[in-house]
């Protein structure tokens, strides 16, 4: 079983095979020739895999994402970063982690944040001196703080997996996403200093910076509205991302006029076909969890874990090496289907808090989304920049020590998870 479970998908996935492909041909060759089971249990799995009212979250916040994106509204948020940074040492480095995080606070998907920033901000990094590499490495690695800052898509997978409350996931999000985008600020800035790379001309103007708020400020409340709603238990994680895409119309229809209804229904084409990749993955991994799960993988390796007697720090530890390097090859919603289920129950047996546990699981993956060789922001930010993947591998590496020295800080450092949303 863990050469068909473990080994076989491994190798189609390096071969190129798709991901719900490669679940599905190792699901199906366990079912026929290593547990005998029904076939009729692989479609009736993928589709009750499905079937969840929370999964809902997942199409609006998508859609909600392309129309941020087509309506300008990335823009406006990125224009209002650069007029509050001013002349900084790499001010404009520091505006593009800002719009990151900004936007992930909207859309909560990596790719939609480095395609949006890779097309605006990448010829201006350029001009500035911040160099091809090192460019492409910041704009592929900031993506990554949009899978913590609520809201996540990654998050509402988890909560799924993990039966956790997604509400408080998303607060348990805020500080270490803050985290992340304070230690990239201040490794720009450093990097700005050592390499003379200068600041932005323009010294921080409070009416320029009062000009760009009022531009940015409906876009602003946006993630204000969605995550209050949520707190104060106005409306679930579901009808909160319904909420984002009705109030993104809203703004590009008749606040900021800059799109048509026929770009609104082009926005929700390219949604469903995005939420359509995301949710054939769910499916093929419902599938190959409960194989795992009827077949008592996850009570043997608790009996084999509480064998040796790990400590819970220790098995964090563990945990954070292997989902790195699982992050590597799978994307953060792979990963979280196949593997919250088997390290969760793990992670409760040790007392260490489920919560905080998904935010560990969730910062790990999104470093796998920039991590060589098959980060999938590296490919979007190659796809948007023209750079070579070989280039953007060095670019990303500082990143990638960075930030899984912020992962370090937020494993062993419980109460940046845990202090809001303590009281959901």
């Amino acid at each position: 079983m863990i050469l068909s479970l473990a080994v076989l998908p491994l190798l189609l996935l390096v071969i190129g095979t798709p991901v719900f492909l490669a679940f599905l041909t190792a699901v199906a060759v366990t079912m026929i020739f290593v547990i005998p089971l029904p076939p009729v249990a692989l479609q009736q799995v993928m589709f009750g895999g499905l079937d969840n009212y929370a999964l809902l979250a997942i199409p609006f916040f998508v859609f909600a994402g392309e129309l941020m994106s087509a309506s300008g509204i990335a823009n406006r948020l990125i224009n209002w970063a650069m007029a509050m940074v001013g002349r900084v040492p790499g001010s404009l480095g520091v505006a593009t982690v800002g719009a990151s995080t900004a936007i992930g606070a909207i859309s909560g998907s990596s790719v939609a944040a480095v395609a949006a920033l890779g097309k605006t901000l990448y010829p201006k990094l350029v001009a500035s001196g911040y160099g091809k590499e090192r460019a492409g490495g910041l704009l592929a690695s900031g993506g990554a703080i949009d899978i913590v800052i609520p809201p996540s898509i990654a998050m509402i997978l988890y909560g799924l997996a993990a039966e956790q409350s997604i509400p408080r996931l998303f607060m348990a999000g805020v500080i270490p996403g803050l985290l992340m985008a304070a230690m990239m600020a201040s490794f720009v800035v450093i990097v700005a200093v050592r390499n003379g790379i200068p600041p932005s001309e323009q010294s921080f103007d409070p009416a320029a910076a009062w000009k760009a708020t009022r531009e940015a400020f409906w876009a602003l409340l946006m993630p204000v509205f969605v995550l209050g709603g949520i707190y104060y238990g106005l409306f679930s994680p579901t009808e909160a991302g319904g909420f984002a895409c009705v109030y993104a119309i809203t703004l590009a229809l008749f606040v900021y006029r800059t799109m048509t209804v026929r770009e609104i229904v082009r926005a929700a084409g390219n949604a469903a076909i995005l939420s359509g990749q995301i949710m054939i993955i769910v499916a093929a991994a419902s599938v190959m969890t409960w194989v795992v799960t009827t077949q008592g993988v996850p009570q043997a390796i608790i009996a084999w874990i509480n064998a040796l007697q790990l400590h819970p720090l220790a098995f964090l530890l563990a945990v954070n090496i292997v989902l790195l390097v699982i992050g590597c090859f799978l994307d953060p919603t792979s990963a979280i289907l196949v593997f919250a289920p088997l390290l969760v129950p793990i992670a409760i047996s040790l007392g260490i808090d489920p919560i905080h546990f998904g935010i560990v699981m969730t910062v790990n993956l999104a470093i796998g989304m920039f991590t060589p060789p098959f980060g999938l922001n590296i490919f979007v930010a190659q796809s948007v920049t023209g750079i070579p993947a070989h280039s953007l591998y060095r670019g990303v590496a500082p990143f990638v020590v960075l930030l899984v020295l912020a992962l370090l800080i937020i494993t062993y450092v419980p109460a940046l998870s845990l202090t809001l949303g303590s009281n959901l």
